[in-house]
């Protein structure tokens, strides 16, 4: 265990490091006007698209009562679903607010050096952290949020500055931030919302600020907007703060953005699409997009009656991740931390062991392209990527076939020119033409001890009879 404390050197060291990267280098810029045409036309930054994968984090009070779903607030004081007013009944004191739950919001053991650690060893390449979900709880001292943040309340830390300083000190990763527009109960929204959004005190006085203030004090590469509540984005003035992002804040060259801007925006105006939780088309698109899910089948955030049969497999997150890039959009995958500061065993399990997976078979996730077919068209769970530079296709089969041949019916295969490679397995592997059907890879007869890995394989391709390159939807 990494026993270094952040809190003191935390901020010092934060903006050391946040100069240091605002000097380097730029791409040449152009600049871009509020409007959607403009700001759609920004191409999306490539590091996105070569990092693939990715962790969302959904840390915050809610994760102190911990029951059902991160949307704790909303179920039990705003649709009053039954088995969360039942809860609290049963629990807690009848005249117990949401806000008392903020003081148990302590992280006594939240580690960021120990968080960083684990989250490199996943494999992933980025991380979104949640600043501020619905409840308007940030964690940072937001100026515009007196007496609900963890600087005032709880962990009494900068909870972002140190997971910001551990990662950009000791890891490779880019690091992102996650922004709720609305908050449900906060009153000036709520008389916003009144007037039909006529006015705009909440937006002006509220999120419109934090906004600033996080990409300038924290520098994130990705800026993750959500909860709209139902307003358009003239009331957000999303192109407006998006003008600023693209031209003049201190990101503008790297930072990328989603496509929650405002009602209607979401899988038509932004950076990249989302289009919905859990997004997975299966099939190839014109847009670059993210699949954002979650380990835990029915909430985002922590929950201490969730069930083992509740979470993901390994092997469901390996199927998710390769259908994913297969398809050309990148993997948010989601864990939520508990209210004292620890990453749940069952979350860091899974963490470590897409890593696992990630460390043998990297080469056909990461900086690869979709090729001109997602996945065969005879072996169904057979998925497909390419890097055309290298000339090589990826093969990627999640069930290892009873007689040790895998049909795959669509690479062109060349005799004596085509090769085939098993990650893991060092020998070339023998294959058979079937002409213009395709090709039977004969696999080693390896017992389930032996093979290099136990949740999906990787053949690598080359020297085919067609020309490998990149596919767009």
């Amino acid at each position: 265990m990494v026993s270094i404390s952040l809190r003191d050197e935390a901020l010092p060291l934060l903006v050391f490091l946040l100069l240091l990267q605002a000097t380097q280098p730029g791409v040449s810029r152009t600049a871009y006007e509020p409007t959607w045409e403009s700001l759609d036309s920004r191409p999306l930054p490539n590091w996105f698209d070569d990092v693939k994968f990715g962790i969302f984090i959904h840390w915050g009070v809610f994760s102190v009562p911990s029951y059902g779903s991160e949307w704790f607030w909303w179920y039990w004081q705003g649709s009053k679903v039954a088995s969360y007013v039942n809860f609290m009944k049963k629990n807690y004191p009848p005249d117990f607010r949401y806000e008392d739950f903020g003081p148990q919001f302590t992280a006594e053991f939240y580690n960021p050096l120990q968080w960083a650690i684990t989250l490199e060893e996943s494999g992933a390449k980025y991380v979104v952290l949640t600043s501020k979900h619905h409840e308007g709880f940030t964690l940072w001292g937001s100026k515009v949020s007196w007496n609900w943040n963890s600087v005032d309340v709880g962990p009494k830390r900068d909870l972002i500055a140190e997971l910001v300083l551990a990662i950009r000190s000791t890891t490779n990763l880019h690091f992102g931030l996650y922004h709720s527009l609305f908050e449900w109960f906060n009153p000036l929204f709520l008389s916003d919302k009144n007037s039909s959004f006529a006015t705009r005190r909440f937006v002006d006085t509220k999120t419109l600020p934090e906004l600033y203030e996080l990409v300038t004090k924290y520098q994130p590469e990705i800026l993750w907007s959500d909860g709209d509540g139902d307003a358009p984005y003239t009331y957000w003035n999303s192109t407006g703060f998006l003008a600023w992002l693209y031209n003049e804040s201190p990101v503008r060259d790297t930072v990328v953005t989603n496509d929650r801007w405002g009602n209607g925006c979401i899988c038509k105006h932004g950076g990249y699409y989302t289009c919905t939780d859990r997004y997975n088309p299966g099939h190839l698109l014109k847009h670059k997009w993210e699949n954002c899910m979650t380990i835990d089948r029915y909430s985002w955030g922590y929950r201490r009656n969730a069930l083992i049969s509740e979470m993901l497999t390994i092997e469901e997150i390996v199927q998710e991740l390769v259908e994913t890039v297969s398809c050309g959009g990148n993997l948010l995958l989601n864990i939520g931390p508990t209210s004292d500061g620890r990453i749940p065993v069952i979350f860091e399990q899974r963490l470590k062991q897409i890593g696992q997976w990630l460390k043998l078979n990297g080469e056909a996730i990461y900086s690869t392209k979709p090729w001109r077919a997602q996945n065969d068209t005879v072996t169904a769970g057979v998925w497909y990527t390419c890097r055309p530079k290298e000339k090589a296709l990826y093969a990627i089969f999640l069930s290892w076939p009873s007689k040790w041949e895998l049909v795959l019916g669509e690479p062109k295969a060349m005799t004596e020119k085509t090769e085939v490679q098993l990650f893991g397995f060092e020998k070339k592997l023998n294959w058979s033409s079937l002409g213009e059907q395709g090709m039977v890879v004969h696999l080693p007869a390896l017992s389930y001890s032996q093979m290099p890995a136990p949740w999906g394989w990787v053949l690598k391709i080359v020297g085919l009879n067609e020309e490998v390159k990149q596919y767009k939807g």
